[in-house]
């Protein structure tokens, strides 16, 4: 599938959330299936920086994370309000009861699931995933796995993040599952 060539017999009906763990792929994913679609792409921790001119690891270290969570809740609300697009979350946004209610009843929620071992060959050479700054970040990373995959298992979809794969094909996968599973989200024209 080449970039905007589904966008012409493609129609978006609602916003397409990804949800999923830090390194699932969902901001990488999400900028390549919008492009696709000929949709906006945008980012809700890329939207709360700009709100607050401050990075998300100085709004955790000045405010605290439950001061992040309230803000996350209200950017998301509000870019589900927006024309359909797709929408990258950050890992912890899906915890919240009322992100989830919303993502599902004003747009899709996605999961992009990706197994321990590729997530931690993801981040482990990043320093801005604020979660992860204590003495051990894998055990960290792994405490945060279990406790959150029973809620993304809620997702309203589940698509399966592998390595070794390309953008394009985890994009065409997400849409193959869409037109599948959810056409009143994502519809083909005649």
């Amino acid at each position: 599938m080449s970039r905007g060539s589904a966008s012409a017999v493609l129609k978006l009906h609602k916003t397409i959330v990804f949800v999923g763990m830090m390194g699932a792929g969902k901001t990488a994913v999400g900028r390549t299936l919008a492009a696709h679609l000929g949709v906006v792409f945008r980012d809700s921790d890329h939207e709360i920086e700009e709100a607050a001119q401050m990075t998300i690891a100085e709004i955790f270290a000045r405010d605290g994370e439950a001061f992040f969570r309230r803000k996350e809740t209200q950017i998301i609300d509000r870019l589900l309000d927006g024309v359909p697009g797709v929408l990258s979350t950050g890992g912890g946004a899906f915890m919240s009861e009322e992100n989830r209610r919303n993502m599902s009843q004003k747009g899709v929620s996605i999961w992009l699931n990706a197994d321990l071992d590729l997530l931690w060959e993801r981040v482990r050479h990043k320093d801005t995933r604020p979660l992860l700054k204590t003495p051990d970040p894998k055990a960290t990373l792994r405490e945060i796995y279990e406790r959150r995959t029973p809620i993304y298992r809620l997702a309203d979809l589940s698509v399966k993040s592998e390595p070794k794969i390309s953008l394009d094909s985890m994009a065409h996968r997400v849409t193959l599952a869409l037109l599948a599973e959810r056409p009143d989200v994502l519809e083909k024209n005649a």
